[in-house]
């Protein structure tokens, strides 16, 4: 993500003009953070889950800094219950937070190492209990009379699924709600607007960056871009409605071609690499050198885990994508993502959850979060395999590089090596 360093710079500079337009839009779409809590998530990011998680229970991961500052409690009568207690000697009693799983995943295990981080550094005397409900009814609803009788302040609804199915279970309860992990509100007709609070016991945050400045920068990258095919899972609702309804939208707008590929888990593997060679093939037909074309991967974590498959058959198509974790070192990783990544996201959720427990807001009153500018993530090994050049004006945006042999140069907006001269 870029550094509020950068985009002070970057004000008086003349930067392309997609970028122009996308920061335009940016700041007239998402008036919500300040700048104080861009340095405030910039900061926090680069100490949280930087270990390889470890396993603490089949469903749930922790890197070993989250370990050292918490200490994990096991029912072994409740497999699907995960309880975290400060390893430091608390001030006082410790307020009961919910956090609720709708099934594992590694995006969540990054975002609870994080929210987790910004807890230890603010002192906050919390016992955290993460529940994997698995997107039960009949779970869900004795979790919540659980949570009522326990006295918990807080629920944390990790992911769109988790969010989906409180605000249709738990709209106008009593335990305040924030959400992480979890795509668009608004989109999802969870939320009225972006500059307004809820008016419910849900504070959102969101995974999103509004299409038109995702966009913009997109065609920084490939100025003449004719095609976009969208990689999607067909039971991923919120991704289907945040991030695929959108871009068919903007495509039509702009006449832009884009062919969807609906690929699930159980997809054999034979039937990928048909699907894919097609559409490669496809777009060879308007775009003989296939330097108009793109994939574009969605927010799917089943999508996530064919990512070698993918990039194995998308030729010379660079694959990106709206997710910027998905860009690592590995030949899994997206070539380019432009999105918000699951820590500066979890950082956000952590500040509203800590405003809401020490009162200084309604949690009703609190505006979508929405960190604006999106975070940008490129691996140079990725671009390459694909005859892609990154332009300057990307590179100086991006927080993220991987160099061409999958090292990281830079992280979290911060150098943290010397990048390698293409071979």
């Amino acid at each position: 993500m870029t550094s509020p360093a950068s985009m002070r710079f970057d004000a008086h500079r003349r930067a392309p003009a997609p970028i122009r337009v996308a920061r335009l839009l940016a700041a007239l779409i998402v008036p919500v953070l300040l700048l104080t809590v861009l340095m405030t998530v910039l900061a926090g990011a680069q100490q949280a889950g930087a270990s390889p998680a470890a396993p603490v229970a089949e469903w749930f991961r922790l890197g070993d800094e989250a370990l050292a500052d918490w200490s994990v409690e096991r029912n072994p009568d409740r497999p699907d219950e995960v309880t975290l207690r400060p390893r430091r000697a608390p001030a006082g009693p410790l307020r009961r937070v919910l956090v609720v799983y709708p099934r594992p995943s590694d995006a969540y295990d990054v975002a609870m190492a994080t929210m987790l981080a910004v807890f230890s550094r603010k002192g906050q005397d919390l016992a955290v209990t993460a529940v994997n409900f698995g997107n039960d009814d009949a779970r869900g609803r004795a979790l919540l009379r659980h949570a009522a009788d326990e006295g918990v302040s807080l629920i944390l609804a990790m992911g769109s699924e988790s969010t989906a199915w409180l605000w249709e279970h738990y709209r106008g309860g009593a335990i305040p709600v924030v959400t992480v992990c979890s795509k668009d509100p608004v989109l999802l007709g969870q939320a009225a607007g972006y500059d307004r609070g809820s008016g419910t016991n849900f504070a959102f945050t969101s995974l999103n960056v509004p299409i038109d400045v995702q966009m913009a920068y997109l065609k920084t990258l490939k100025p003449a871009l004719t095609h976009i095919a969208v990689i999607e899972d067909p039971q991923n609702v919120s991704a289907l409605e945040t991030q695929v309804k959108p871009l068919l939208a903007y495509a039509q707008a702009h006449g832009l071609r884009v062919t969807t590929l609906s690929l699930r888990e159980t997809d054999p593997a034979a039937e990928l690499e048909r699907r894919m060679r097609e559409t490669v093939a496809a777009m060879a037909r308007t775009d003989p050198p296939l330097a108009a074309s793109v994939f574009w991967v969605t927010g799917s974590t089943s999508i996530f885990r064919q990512m070698p498959a993918i990039n194995a058959h998308a030729g010379r198509v660079p694959v990106l994508s709206a997710v910027p974790d998905l860009v690592k070192a590995g030949e899994d990783s997206a070539a380019l993502s432009i999105g918000i990544r699951f820590e500066s996201n979890a950082h956000l959720a952590a500040l509203y959850a800590l405003d809401v427990l020490s009162g200084r807001v309604e949690v009703g009153r609190l505006a979508v979060g929405v960190i604006s500018p999106p975070d940008i993530a490129v691996s140079f090994r990725r671009l390459r395999a694909t005859g892609t050049a990154l332009p300057l004006a990307l590179f100086e945006a991006a927080g993220t590089l991987y160099d061409y042999e999958n090292r990281a140069v830079r992280t979290n907006g911060v150098s943290v090596g010397r990048m390698t001269v293409a071979r």
